[in-house]
């Protein structure tokens, strides 16, 4: 069975999604509709890949994903993923900030945690749901059965916590033990005494792979399957419950094949030594991909339908298989560690049981330098490069870092290096200049322009035909700098210099009039803040054109912190230049234009626009002879190099 062309990878796992959506059928099928299913998605979803085991769990039916902390949940959400996310184990307090942050539900076990939780989420002005989660006789997380009533009773004070749920954790619920009884007999007496309290949980669970097996009793109405939606039996006794497809295989090729005479020593140490004439292939796998060590001299691999050992001792990034009694065997050719290869299948429970661990380990760490290939219908439904499997954690995003994942990650999906690199230096240049400046982002972007005759009397310096242009400006932002400036430059050359300079919160480019001199003829006319006017504390010319410097001490208690910017401007454009563009060159979430032009003496007005983000065309209003209003939703991103220019004739 040679490798299939279109595999370019040294290892790889795929994930058969069709198996994965049987899997849940099959669940769903075991515990009716009436109750509802929260897909376990902790570990990567035990490997296979949590952010697209999620979307499919959730258009088959999940209702709640489970994970086991909270960057686990942050990687969901920043995939876009929206549905409820419970943490199943318990909740550290410098977690809490993420957790309000992302909207996840954590488990509480104690009120020390849980008052905490309530502070922060009052200061936040938030309210967030918990689960509460019950020691039945697990002896980790969860607070005592016997004292859960009356933490419940504390927790129901708190104004920012709803009680959303509660649940608790079977010990042996892959077989059949009077201790499991136990347990279910101390979750169900604290059940009435708590909706005899008058309290009610509208989600209740304690059934996971196992119990859903062995337990069908003790469902609530919802139930937690983690193991078995990926194809493996909690134990070898369960398999005749339900019927399940394993859903992960872990596979790479034959990297090199060497012939060696009897007596050879393969590996480190020579733990194998070859007793006639053998042939070996080595496969580009070992200890770092999760192929644990343990396995060295006895685990085994399929190659064209066959069985074949492991031999030697396993490296960290090779291991080496005897394929003597596979002749026709070649460099290139598919080698299967966990999955199905023709008639033969290798189980992660059989993996688990020569490494003396569980399935759950073995799934794990398999294929942790592996990219994840997922199968739908037979075919590439989706992939995901490793990089998209590691959450960077806050210390550890540097820039450069960042830079290289982002890039990779064009050029992956690119199918190109040198075209994923040229959409970075684009996209990149286009947001942060070719200098690395501080990323701005807007929201709310409002400009009202209205332009008039200028009368005679304040035109008489000039021959030319004047428009007087006042424009009111206002957009939220995170506040920087107690002081800032507001410039206005006579050519492209100043405009580019007022743009080098990270406290210009707003540039004006006053041109094609020769009579127009930009201290006279560009007035700063008001500046607020949050509705309170700004002081104008200094106006002079530089060499980069007029700058209108405003601020004030009281300013720095805004500081990083979201502001309501407004700039009032009054200006003049020559009335034969018959354009006035408007371009975005920051980052901008939802956006508002009004061009009122009534009173201009001006005709056949028009809008030519040109927006980049996901909403290309923007809402256009047009009262003829009197304005054209332009919006954009304040849900929808605008990206730099758009903009609008409105034309007329005279």
């Amino acid at each position: 069975m040679p490798l299939k062309k279109e595999q370019k990878y040294r290892s790889w796992v795929e994930v058969d999604l069709d198996n994965f959506i049987g899997n849940l059928k099959e669940i769903k099928r075991l515990i009716g509709p009436q109750v509802d299913f929260m897909q376990v998605v902790k570990a990567d979803a035990y490997g296979h890949g949590a952010i697209e085991i999620s979307n499919t769990a959730l258009k088959n039916g999940a209702r709640i994903l489970g994970v086991a902390n909270a960057d686990e949940g942050v990687q969901l959400r920043i995939s876009g993923i929206e549905a409820p996310i419970v943490i199943l184990g318990p909740s550290t307090a410098v977690e809490i900030e993420q957790i309000i942050k992302y909207n996840l539900t954590p488990s509480v076990s104690d009120l020390y945690f849980t008052k905490k939780l309530n502070e922060a989420l009052a200061k936040a002005g938030h309210k967030l749901p918990v689960h509460i989660e019950v020691d039945t006789g697990m002896g980790r997380g969860g607070t005592m059965h016997t004292e859960a009533l009356k933490l419940i009773l504390e927790i129901y004070k708190l104004p920012n916590i709803t009680m959303e749920g509660i649940f608790t954790h079977l010990a042996s619920s892959e077989k059949i033990t009077p201790y499991n009884d136990k347990q279910w007999r101390f979750f169900s007496n604290l059940l009435k005494e708590i909706k005899h309290s008058g309290i009610e949980f509208p989600i209740r669970h304690i059934d996971n792979s196992g119990a859903i097996l062995n337990y069908p009793d003790f469902k609530l109405n919802m139930v937690r399957p983690g193991i078995m939606t990926y194809g493996i039996y909690p134990s070898p006794d369960n398999e005749s419950g339900a019927k399940l497809a394993q859903v992960m295989s872990f596979k790479t090729s034959i990297v090199l094949l060497k012939r060696f005479p009897s007596g050879y020593g393969i590996g480190y140490g020579s733990t194998y030594i070859t007793k006639k004439q053998t042939l070996i292939a080595t496969i580009p796998v070992g200890y770092g991909d999760g192929y644990g060590f343990i396995l060295s001299n006895q685990g085994e691999a399929l190659i064209r339908g066959k069985r074949a050992p492991i031999v030697g001792r396993i490296s960290m990034d090779m291991c080496t298989i005897d394929v003597t009694h596979i002749p026709d065997c070649n460099v290139g050719d598919e080698v299967v560690l966990l999955g199905r290869q023709g008639k033969e299948c290798i189980s992660a429970n059989e993996i688990a049981a020569k490494a003396s661990t569980i399935s759950y380990e073995v799934l794990c760490a398999l294929g942790k330098r592996a990219p994840r290939v997922f199968l739908l219908k037979g075919k590439k439904e989706a992939f995901e490069p490793r990089l998209r499997r590691i959450f960077i954690p806050d210390e550890e995003k540097s820039i450069s870092r960042i830079d290289n994942i982002i890039r990779h990650c064009l050029q992956t999906r690119a199918c190109d290096e040198e075209l994923g690199n040229a959409i970075y230096y684009e996209m990149f240049e286009t947001l942060f200049g070719k200098e690395d400046r501080r990323l701005e982002l807007r929201s709310g972007f409002r400009y009202d322009i209205s332009i008039a005759k200028l009368s005679k009397a304040k035109n008489a310096a000039s021959s030319r035909d004047y428009l007087r242009v006042n424009t009111h400006v206002e957009y939220k932002k995170t506040f920087r700098d107690n002081i800032f400036m507001i410039g206005c430059a006579s050519n492209n050359a100043q405009l580019a210099a007022l743009f080098e300079d990270p406290r210009c919160e707003y540039r004006w480019l006053l041109n094609n009039g020769k009579d127009l001199v930009i201290d006279r003829d560009f007035t700063v006319e008001r500046v607020r803040i949050d509705n309170e006017n700004v002081p104008i504390i200094e106006t002079k010319n530089t060499k980069r054109g007029y700058e209108i410097w405003c601020g004030s001490e009281q300013l720095k208690k805004k500081i990083n912190t979201e502001v309501k910017l407004e700039i009032e401007i009054s200006t003049k454009k020559a009335r034969e230049n018959k354009i006035f563009p408007i371009y975005l060159v920051y980052p901008v979430r939802g956006l508002e234009i009004n061009f009122n032009y009534e009173k201009a003496g001006i005709k056949n007005v028009r809008e030519e626009s040109f927006f980049a983000g996901r909403l290309s065309q923007p809402s256009v209003s047009i009262k003829k002879g009197k304005s054209i209003g332009i919006k954009i939703s304040g849900k929808d991103w605008i990206f730099p190099t758009s903009g609008v220019i409105f034309i007329w004739d005279i």
